[in-house]
Formats: structure tokens, C-alpha cells, sequence
């Protein structure tokens, strides 16, 4: 056994322990954002009336933030192949323009917001509006822990013996299986809040 397969434990199944956490992790919050589904589908059928999202809401900003996260989706898978590469500097590019996607992101979800908020329109105003901003609320703090997960392993690449831990990549991995599901999550939002 040589002593970069030693140094990272391993489960029964042959999965890291790290790995196997972020599932484990995944998996609740695929639970949260399920529930919250299905009660926006129970709340939706129930209503006597309920706007379609093209009229309320803004569809070309949703369509550009869709976009924008899923260039971000590529750009973290272009991070991780540039650090199982070691290649430090090619992930630091990307990680950096991951980063900078996602900040993109919540900047265009705060001018909506804004716009929203400038009208009146507030998660008071309706049912809809409840939904609404608890649902991209919700998914605007995950896009905060992903900024604040990426930025760490961003500063961690800085550190000279960052390169030599061989967790580095799962750590690296595991923001990736995060980003993903942050992304699947708004590819479901997206339609089922702004084109319904």
C-alpha cells in the first residue's frame, strides 16, 4: 500500500469518507429542496387563482442566470481537471472564474430582487411571492456556501503543501458534487417558478 492510498480513508465500499459526507450531505438537502417542491405543487393546485411565472416575474434575467450557472457548472469541472492535473496555475483560472460566475449570479438575482422590491412586491404580497422568494432565497444562500467553499480551496491552492495533501482533490471533488446539485436545483426553479 503505498502512502497516498494510506492517507485517505476509505469505507468499506471503496469510497473516501469525504466523498461518502458529501453524498450523505446531498442527499438531505435533496430531501429540503423535495419538500419544498412538492408544497409549491400542493400550494399551485390548491389556488384558486396563481400567476404565471412569465408575467410575474422576469424571465430574461432568469434565463441569464440559468446560463450563467450553467457555465459555471462547466467551469468547476475545468478546475478540477486542471488540480487532478496539478496544474496550479490552470486551477486557479478556472476555480477564479467559477467564483466569479457566481458572484455574477447573485448580482443579477439582486437587481430582480431590487426591481421586485421597488414595486411593492414582497413574500407578503401573495402566496406566489411566499413561494417565490423562499424557494431562489433558499438557493441564493447555497450559492453563498458554494462562494465561501470555492474561495477556501482558491486560498488553499496558494499554500505550498496544498499540492502535496492528497485530500486537496477530494476536497476539490466534493465543491464540484455541491456546485452540481446548486446548479440542478435552479435548473428545476427556473422553469417551475418563471415559464409555469
Amino acid at each position: 500500500m503505498n502512502a497516498t492510498t494510506a492517507a485517505v480513508p476509505q469505507t468499506s465500499s471503496g469510497i473516501s469518507n469525504a466523498k461518502l459526507g458529501v453524498w450523505l450531505f446531498l442527499a438531505s438537502e435533496i430531501m429540503l429542496f423535495s419538500t419544498l417542491f412538492t408544497t409549491y405543487i400542493v400550494l399551485r393546485l390548491s389556488a384558486t387563482s396563481w400567476p404565471w411565472g412569465w408575467t410575474a416575474l422576469n424571465v430574461p434575467l432568469g434565463t441569464l442566470n440559468t446560463a450563467i450557472l450553467i457555465t459555471s457548472s462547466v467551469t468547476i469541472v475545468m478546475a478540477y481537471a486542471r488540480a487532478y492535473d496539478r496544474d496550479v496555475a490552470g486551477f486557479r483560472k478556472w476555480m477564479a472564474l467559477t467564483l466569479a460566475l457566481s458572484a455574477c449570479f447573485l448580482v443579477v438575482k439582486a437587481f430582480e430582487y431590487g426591481h421586485e422590491f421597488s414595486l411593492g412586491i414582497g413574500p407578503s404580497t401573495s402566496v406566489f411571492y411566499a413561494v417565490y422568494f423562499t424557494m431562489t432565497g433558499l438557493h441564493g444562500l447555497h450559492i453563498v456556501g458554494g462562494i465561501i467553499v470555492n474561495s477556501g480551496l482558491l486560498y488553499m491552492s496558494y499554500r505550498k503543501d496544498c499540492w502535496e495533501d492528497p485530500l486537496f482533490l477530494g476536497r476539490v471533488e466534493g465543491a464540484g458534487l455541491y456546485w452540481h446539485f446548486v446548479d440542478i436545483v435552479w435548473i428545476f426553479l427556473f422553469p417551475a417558478l418563471y415559464l409555469l
